[in-house]
């Protein structure tokens, strides 16, 4: 039997990789982390998500602890969330949560080994990464390589969106007909507001402006990520 863990947060990027998961794999388990974020109205979306999709199971995890060392405005309430239109080109914004993918992707392979699952699924993208350097798929290597060594068991490290663009990774929802659930029902927005979002954050810009795309040139976007992810 095929197994695979999603790390799931209840957004735009992993709700897509969970539901092409539940195509590619047997059994499918999700991973969230409750790591006191901001916009932790995600969580609930996050377990509405996983039972409305057909996930074997969810785990919900306690990462407080990463809230007290990591110092992002997704983790204080006293640090504001910046506008697209104030980010500064070429410096790290504000909502990079330092050790953050370093410690889930390390939790999710450890639960991976536990339930005897083969890969580690995330939803990380270097295309649309918002400088964010523990999305670079060189990282996830590196880590995939070090945690492989340290449990001694292969378990992959899947990146299915490293190479898409936002509008690409529409595309892939509406290829599994689950583009409107993904619009209406994921928290993608670092401000906590459900679907399309506040429309002021970077994670708004990128979600909208991918859509946009997607949907003017829906037959060139759905050519281009075929091509990329070997679809049919």
């Amino acid at each position: 039997m095929k197994r695979a863990v999603v790390v799931f947060s209840g957004g735009q990027d992993s709700t897509t990789c969970l539901i092409q998961a539940l195509q590619q794999y047997d059994e499918v388990h999700c991973i969230t982390f409750d790591y006191g974020q901001r916009h932790r109205a995600e969580i609930d979306i996050a377990k509405d998500l996983a039972q409305r999709l057909g996930a074997k199971a969810h785990k919900v995890l306690d990462v407080g602890l990463l809230n007290e060392l990591a110092i992002s405005s997704l983790t204080r309430d006293n640090i504001p969330v910046p506008a697209f239109d104030t980010a500064q080109e070429n410096a790290l914004p504000s909502t990079f949560v330092p050790g953050r993918n370093i410690l889930f992707l390390t939790l999710a392979a450890i639960y991976a080994y536990q339930v005897e699952a083969e890969a580690v699924i995330t939803g990380v993208c270097e295309t649309d990464f918002s400088g964010y350097p523990d999305c670079r798929d060189e990282f996830v290597k590196a880590l995939n390589k070090a945690v492989t060594l340290g449990i001694a068991r292969d378990i992959r490290f899947e990146t299915p969106l490293m190479w898409l663009n936002k509008a690409e990774t529409w595309a892939l929802a509406d290829y599994y007909q689950q583009l409107e659930l993904v619009r209406q029902g994921t928290l993608t927005c670092y401000n906590g507001v459900p679907g399309d979002g506040c429309g002021k954050c970077a994670a708004c810009h990128l979600r909208a402006n991918g859509l946009q795309q997607y949907l003017q040139d829906k037959t060139g976007v759905m050519a281009s990520l075929k091509q990329k992810a070997g679809l049919a």
